[in-house]
């Protein structure tokens, strides 16, 4: 079994759930509702909520707050200072917490640096959220999303490789890292077995 690393500096609440081989930076606080797995790493300054859970093998860099009703699947990259919200329409002066909508990032994507998931969207598995870009609507799997507001301009492999692809196919491409065939069907991307 390997440790659980906590820095004397970070705050976890009673109750919180955290796998094995998991690190906790600096300056973190993880609230005791939190479900976080195995392997994973919370840089510093990371925020995480009651109604939170974070699967096996995520990376959630510096300067993140992830809150209530975000869940993350296995191995999901959160680049530094990038940013969540629970909340559509907020004002200080209404209270909606009972109005959370709930951000799914399906397995394997990344969130690149200082980009901002507005609540209520799914993210797709292996997705590429590029640095600063804004997610207003769900992304497809493998699709690689950049701007404000955020437009597919492309496709992703697994191993964060750009594919040569239309954003409609048919098409096929292969990784030019692990030569692992993807193939698009209308707007839809998949990884090509055998």
């Amino acid at each position: 079994m390997t440790a659980i690393t906590i820095h004397p500096s970070a705050i976890v609440d009673d109750g919180a759930q955290i796998g094995e081989g998991s690190r906790i930076w600096h300056f973190v606080h993880v609230c005791g509702g939190a479900r976080i797995g195995k392997g994973v790493s919370l840089g510093q300054n990371v925020f995480v909520g009651n109604k939170v859970t974070i699967g096996d093998h995520c990376k959630v860099q510096n300067n993140v707050s992830v809150y209530d009703n975000v869940t993350l699947e296995e191995g999901v990259f959160c680049g530094p200072s990038m940013v969540f919200t629970n909340v559509y329409n907020p004002r200080s002066l209404i209270e909606r917490k009972s109005e959370y909508r709930n951000t799914l990032v399906k397995q394997g994507a990344t969130l690149g640096a200082n980009c901002t998931i507005v609540c209520g969207v799914t993210i797709g598995e292996y997705a590429f959220i590029g640095a600063g870009a804004v997610i207003n609507k769900d992304v497809p799997a493998y699709a690689l999303m950049v701007g404000v507001p955020a437009k597919q301009i492309g496709w992703m492999s697994e191993f964060g490789e750009q594919l040569d692809l239309p954003l409609q196919g048919p098409a096929q491409a292969r990784c030019p890292h692990t030569g692992t065939l993807y193939t698009l069907d209308d707007k839809t991307l998949t990884r090509t077995t055998g």
